[in-house]
């Protein structure tokens, strides 16, 4: 059966090379038409964990208490904030943002009540709510407000009065946020129970109009960005704006995603042409692999629109990847033909390919079968972007494999092999034979430098962290960066934490034992008991029938809210106690009792109790909310920690029960996306590790080479992670990828190497002399792939991402150290236990 196979593949490739060409030619075609329909992803819902529990949480709260749907606009002034031609100016910019068809509200400082300028009562707001644009307005007075007032200070405008935020709030779509429930419920679901065959239906149904939705709001939300930002550099000359907002954001990083998609691509390839040229030195060695490398960029980017796959911010780089690969695999064939052409240079090309890819097929699928397996263990993590861009890797390189085999004879059997180029003085051979020296010179010494670098990498690994700042993910020169530097600094924090509290349990308890006890009393005395409660109700309003909304819970809310006001990593804080000190202003600043709180709250104007109640109690006053911005600049940010602390302490400080507390918001769900990091990573880096040694045992049919095979790329592994401890570089979800994909990538230096020291050794049974033939063959092409390898992914320092700059230079540092393990530990390793390999 396999000569059958290697018949009709040698048949297809060599002898009848225009049926490979046709093939591949149609499937570009094909490629080409579905490239159309390739997405990018950058929405919130796209850097969640998969079927978070948190994130259903969230999505309740933002649906009863407001939406993250907004963007913020900052505005400091050259001249006077209160000065007339500046409100004229702010009036003017907010006008302009109001007519925009897909802003719901526009709310800025001149909007929003004023009740101490001067002090208003209950019944003068019921008349008229006075505002910044009222007539006659004393705006020495509004100044005094705005600094003061436990709501607008730090909010509305920054304590030194000299910077306002508005606040441009977009129409909601509820419709998409009706499909985002269900489809998290049935992903909750299948956790628990398997789905019917009704409900398995209904989700594919859901997830194709959620990727529907999604890419009609993003293309929505680029073009609202891009117009919002038209408006605002209209305004530019007259102060510092800058634009903020979670939609911003991800309009931004659309844009992050195409630019790095485009640099990467772009520069990858020409760095590619230039090391093609400079190290094989003839135009073949350019076109063929870069027609290879070009057609299997084309083929992915096709399959990806095919399967309505869309690419995040983790998955930008893919393209560079898929180009790196796909060359490695390339370079090994040149290297082997080219020495094929030396030592017989009036062969003919077919021989020479036919052993070409003899030598080269087992080892290449045994290194693409390495890195699928490296990449495939990120789908474990339960990061989706991470587990998306596993599964596309996984995709990508087999394609790649399938090209280079298939199009690398059918290619080149159409040349005449030309005139074999001699390579004895090159910078590649003075490199690989230092190495070799090392090899035979100092194994010993070699031995013990890599134990103390592993033993430097253990500890390093111990130094780890997941803790980073969402802010550091930007360069300082980009909008994001500078608005939330400004936004924390001045206006109360950028990222929102939700604190949620509920009644304790004998509070419904006591609720459901009253209705029992009614229902079994004589009908009449029922009849007048609940006349008697309708009456009392009807006078206590809220303040009755609700568990905070009354004197004494109130007492606990200002106390909660105190303490997570004086927090030192959190801004502003919103909560029913700061509408209680707004409502005692009301009250002439003497004390509420509850009957001034129904009151109160029955007679509010609708407007105003939208603003004081709605984001901060539920409808039935049973559940409040404290809305805190946590300062994300903060270098002292633990965000885990910050969360444990608030949790144990509520329940402890304030005597609440468990059930009572819950923290939401996206500093919740980013938080479990980086304590997962920790967790993925030992995950992660144990199916990769087992996997491949499984792979090189089938391989090697040997325990001992399985072994040593890997310990060049685990040595590289606990390098990179050890160096990013001692830099205090932490993991993100970047940087995860790094170690599984640097054994992946670097085991494959591994295979090639071991598979040509096992020829060699078989020669004469000298490890030495094998070592130094090695090195002078297969050593050219590790070196070859590893800095190709290593510079391709230098580029990424290109990138607007940090996080992405981090991943490329660490990645390329990662791939020299096994490349130098490969040439140095590796056959020391071999030629100690050469004893074991000759009887293999």
């Amino acid at each position: 059966m396999q000569k059958l196979l290697t018949a009709l593949y040698f048949r297809f490739t060599l002898l009848t090379p225009a049926w490979s060409w046709a093939t591949v030619i149609l499937l570009l075609l094909f490629a080409v038409y579905f490239a159309q329909d390739f997405k990018l992803d950058a929405s919130a819902d796209a850097l969640v964990l998969e079927s978070d529990q948190d994130l259903r949480y969230y999505r309740a709260i933002r649906a009863r208490y407001g939406s993250d749907d907004f963007l913020v606009v900052t505005y400091r002034p050259q001249g006077d904030l209160f000065a007339k031609e500046t409100l004229a100016d702010i009036t003017n910019l907010r006008g302009k943002l109001q007519q925009l068809e897909r802003v719901a509200s526009v709310t800025s400082l001149l909007d929003v009540p004023l009740i101490d300028s001067p002090r208003m009562t209950l019944s003068e707001l019921q008349q008229e709510i006075r505002t910044l644009e009222t007539p006659d307005m004393d705006t020495e007075l509004a100044r005094r407000e705005f600094r003061d007032s436990p709501l607008y200070r730090n909010l509305l405008v920054s304590p030194d009065g000299h910077t306002t935020a508005m606040l441009v709030n977009l129409r909601h779509n509820s419709d998409y946020q009706t499909l985002l429930t269900r489809r998290d419920a049935l992903w909750e679901k299948r956790l628990h129970n398997p789905l019917s065959a009704e409900e398995i239906n209904e989700l594919s149904l859901l997830s194709g109009k959620i990727k529907n939705q999604n890419e009609v709001l993003q293309a929505q939300q680029k073009n609202d960005i891009a117009t919002v930002r038209g408006i605002l550099q209209q305004h530019r000359q007259q102060a510092t704006i800058h634009l903020g907002g979670v939609p911003m954001i991800s309009a931004d990083m659309v844009d992050f995603i195409r630019s790095d998609i485009r640099v990467f691509g772009l520069g990858v390839g020409l760095f590619l042409i230039v090391l093609l040229a400079t190290a094989f030195k003839q135009l073949r060695w350019v076109l063929v692999p870069m027609l290879i490398c070009v057609s299997t960029a084309v083929m992915m980017v096709g399959f990806l629109g095919l399967m309505d796959w869309p690419v995040t911010v983790v998955s930008s780089n893919f393209i560079s990847l898929m180009l790196i690969l796909t060359l490695s695999l390339v370079v090994h064939l040149i290297v082997r033909h080219q020495e094929l052409h030396v030592n017989a240079p009036e062969g003919k090309q077919g021989d020479m390919l036919r052993e070409t890819v003899r030598s080269k097929i087992a080892p290449s699928i045994y290194t693409s079968l390495t890195t699928i397996v490296a990449f495939a263990s990120l789908i474990v993590s339960g990061i989706r972007p991470v587990m998306d861009f596993g599964w596309m890797m996984v995709v990508g390189v087999s394609l790649a494999f399938v090209l280079v085999f298939l199009l690398f004879p059918a290619l080149l059997i159409g040349l005449q092999p030309g005139t074999p180029i001699f390579r004895k003085h090159d910078a590649t051979a003075v490199i690989t034979r230092f190495f070799a020296r090392i090899v035979t010179g100092f194994p010993k010494g070699t031995l013990l430098v890599y134990v103390l670098l592993v033993v430097l990498g253990v500890v390093g690994i111990s130094r780890l962290t997941v803790e980073n700042r969402f802010i550091d993910y930007f360069k300082d020169s980009t909008e994001i960066h500078q608005g939330m530097l400004l936004i924390d600094r001045e206006l109360g924090g950028t990222t929102p934490l939700d604190v949620v509290l509920e009644p304790p349990k004998v509070f419904f308890e006591a609720e459901e034992e009253a209705t029992t006890e009614t229902a079994g009393t004589d009908s009449e005395d029922f009849f007048d008991d609940l006349l008697m409660e309708d009456l009392e109700q009807e006078d206590a309003g809220l303040s009755g029938s609700s568990y905070w909304y009354n004197i004494f819970q109130l007492r606990q809310v200002e106390q909660v809210h105190a303490y997570l006001e004086a927090l030192p990593e959190t801004g502003k804080v919103l909560s029913l106690a700061t509408t209680m000190a707004m409502m005692t202003q009301l009250n002439k600043d003497e004390p509420l009792d509850n009957l001034s709180l129904a009151v109160m709250h029955k007679n509010l104007p609708a407007d105003v109790k939208t603003t004081l109640f709605d984001p901060y109690l539920s409808e039935e006053g049973n559940q409040i909310r404290f809305a805190v911005r946590v300062i994300d600049s903060d270098k002292n940010l633990q965000r885990d920690a910050l969360i444990k602390k608030i949790r144990a302490e509520l329940i402890a400080k304030f005597k609440l029960e468990p059930e009572q507390v819950h923290l939401s918001g996206m500093l919740v769900l980013y938080n479990n996306v980086l304590q997962s990091l920790f967790r993925s990573q030992i995950l992660t880096l144990s199916v990769v590790f087992l996997a491949i040694m499984l792979m090189l045992l089938l391989l090697f049919q040997s325990l001992k080479f399985a072994l040593i095979g890997v310990v060049p790329t685990m040595v590289a592994a606990t390098s990179i992670l050890g160096l990013m401890g001692w830099l205090g570089i932490p993991l993100d979800i970047m940087t995860i990828t790094i170690a599984a994909i640097t054994i992946g990538i670097g085991v494959d230096n591994s295979i090639h190497y071991i598979h040509r020291f096992r020829e060699e050794f078989a020669k004469d049974g000298n490890g030495n002399a094998a070592a130094q033939r090695c090195h002078a063959s297969v050593g050219r092409a590790l070196y070859y792939t590893s800095v190709t390898i290593t510079l391709g992914f230098s580029i990424l320092a290109l990138s607007n991402f940090i996080p992405s700059i981090y991943f490329g230079l660490l990645t390329g540092i990662a791939m020299i150290v096994a490349l130098v393990a490969n040439l140095t530990l590796l056959p020391v390793l071999l030629v100690r236990f050469n004893w074991k390999l000759s009887t293999v």
